[in-house]
């Protein structure tokens, strides 16, 4: 069997991150029908579109994509690629696991974090406009479905993963009514799910707590620009950016991405990190039903942490990105040539 998976390199370091990631995925011997697509400004030279229609196609037809990371410009230009593709196919769910690698030098060691974030209204809705001249208006938009839908699909991942505990997080002390809302459908899921630990807290006092002591939380649930917010703020436990998947999840398709930036300056020097793009293609191999494969790259990258030469050089290693997945792809050869245990 073959999975069609829609691939957009991105731009920046994401052509070379995206091919360090393909060849490791390939390297488990799963087979994949790559489409792959430009965005952004790069697709607006060739086609007049930022994101073309063709590549719109491509995801209708299999309900799959990987991406890498993509210039969104900033104060003007052309509007979030990823915010459009989220809202155009209803990714409704943001999913970021934050855990700990080996090597990785943290104040937080084993930490393990998931941020569930609605990802279609909120703040980012992007409708704004200006009222009068020096008064710009950004609506809010919070409704009952879309609170209830990403509630459920917390309530859902706890049960089915053996989560114990989820916290929504809100500001309803002051935004009584969006925020209300959301709190209301979040306890009104919690009902039916007993066996959970629900608990409630206000997204400043969050963010103190977290750097405090992120143990005392297992799964946050949350409102879109808050979710955008305190998911950077937990991927600072594990190492940053660089070294955390996200996946864009709806009822019909599913993207998976790297969230770190596009980093220009480094661009075509085979010096970039494809941890976090890594990490978040396992999510989208574990999505296809193939968990052997995704177990089989998650125990080959872990080693690989293990030995800080064969690490990047943003980590104090000495490969590049090339060479980074030729070690990755050396474990899981290495891995499948040991004897079974007797």
């Amino acid at each position: 069997m073959s999975h069609k998976v829609t691939l957009i390199p991105g731009d920046g370091i994401g052509p070379e991150v995206m091919n360090a990631t393909v060849r490791i995925l390939e390297a488990t011997g799963v087979k994949f029908d790559w489409e792959t697509f430009a965005v952004g400004a790069e697709a607006f030279e060739k086609s007049g579109e930022y994101i073309p229609k063709d590549l719109i196609e491509s995801l209708e037809r299999t309900h799959v994509g990987l991406k890498g990371p993509v210039t969104t410009p900033v104060g003007g230009g052309f509007p979030s690629i990823n915010v459009a593709l989220r809202k155009r196919f209803e990714l409704y769910a943001n999913f970021r696991p934050i855990r700990n690698l080996p090597h990785i030098p943290t104040r937080y060691p084993d930490v393990d974090l998931i941020i569930v974030r609605e990802n279609t209204e909120g703040l980012y809705s992007g409708l704004e406009h200006e009222v009068v001249p020096g008064v710009v208006e950004s609506l809010k938009i919070i409704t009952e479905k879309a609170s209830t839908r990403i509630a459920k699909f917390a309530f859902e991942y706890a049960r089915k993963n053996n989560r114990k505990k989820i916290h929504c997080i809100h500001k309803a002390n002051i935004m009584k009514l969006s925020d209300g809302l959301f709190l209301r459908c979040t306890r009104n899921v919690a009902k039916d799910y007993p066996e959970i630990t629900y608990g409630e807290h206000i997204v400043d006092n969050t963010c103190m707590q977290l750097v405090m002591n992120p143990y005392q939380y297992d799964m946050l649930v949350m409102e879109n620009l808050y979710g955008d917010i305190l998911s950077d703020l937990c991927a600072a436990f594990v190492g940053g950016l660089g070294f955390v998947p996200s996946a864009n999840l709806g009822d019909d398709c599913a993207v998976f991405e790297a969230v770190h930036g596009s980093a220009p300056d480094i661009a075509g020097k085979n010096v970039a990190n494809p941890t976090a793009l890594l990490r978040s293609a396992l999510l989208m191999v574990r999505h296809l039903g193939e968990h052997a494969a995704s177990t089989q790259i998650r125990n080959a990258l872990e080693r690989v942490y293990r030995h800080p030469e064969k690490l990047t050089r943003d980590i104090g290693g000495k490969s590049g990105t090339s060479e980074f997945a030729d070690a990755v792809i050396d474990e899981m050869q290495s891995s499948k040539a040991e004897p079974a245990p007797v």
